[in-house]
């Protein structure tokens, strides 16, 4: 790979508690990549993501994310973490009582921003790149699912992210709404950010063609 690696995992074992869910995971993404994780309900994408961010600790193999080592790494440093890497879910998990602007607002205090007129610039920035320039003082009920979605994504830009980890992010959209999320997403990776997408939708894997990786019996391959 001639780019920069943001995600080294090396005979990494997965486990939720104490079950095994995946073993001898060997993989390298590079900054600005695209890559999709497949495979059926329960074999462990999920559980490979949520590695990735720290929610489930490292116990067995050696990895690192965006210069995180994810066998040493602290309770306390997982937020510094988390700061590096965007995510974005299925059911969108915006929160129902603000509005665009102020979803985001509460993610950059949370994250340490203070200065007023930078949050500004940065949440105007983070919606014109998702197509919402126009819809931040609409609340999350009256957004369309493409632009809730949209909202996720701008929400998982908002401290530039190295890497975005996406979990089914089409999984509640129609076909085309799919689309253009995708081809946002693409847009996102040119700008240098890798994208890690788990999906069912193998369409969506035709039109938009990228590195596949197979997560089937508790192992993890290309494809």
């Amino acid at each position: 790979m001639t780019n920069t690696p943001v995600i080294t995992l090396k005979d990494v074992h997965v486990f939720q508690q104490k079950n095994l869910v995946l073993s001898h995971v060997n993989l390298e993404i590079g900054k600005g990549e695209f890559v999709y994780l497949i495979g059926r309900t329960g074999s462990g994408k999920s559980s490979f993501l949520k590695l990735l961010y720290g929610e489930l600790p490292l116990v067995q193999g050696s990895g690192s994310v965006v210069g995180f080592d994810l066998s040493q790494i602290k309770s306390k440093d997982i937020p510094f973490l988390r700061r590096k890497l965007g995510i974005v879910f299925q059911d969108f998990q915006l929160l129902p009582d603000r509005n665009t602007r102020d979803n985001l607002v509460f993610v950059l205090q949370a994250t340490g921003w203070s200065d007023k007129s930078a949050i500004n610039n940065k949440i105007s920035d983070v919606l014109a790149k998702v197509g919402l320039e126009t819809k931040g003082y609409k609340m999350p009920h009256e957004l369309s699912g493409g632009e809730q979605q949209r909202l996720g994504i701008a929400r998982a830009l908002l401290n530039d992210p190295e890497v975005i980890l996406a979990d089914e992010p089409s999984g509640n959209l129609d076909p085309e709404t799919s689309n253009g999320i995708m081809r946002l997403f693409f847009e996102i990776s040119k700008g240098g950010c890798a994208i890690v997408m788990a999906t069912h939708n193998y369409s969506l894997i035709e039109r938009f063609p990228a590195r596949v990786i197979l997560f089937d019996q508790g192992k993890v391959s290309e494809q």
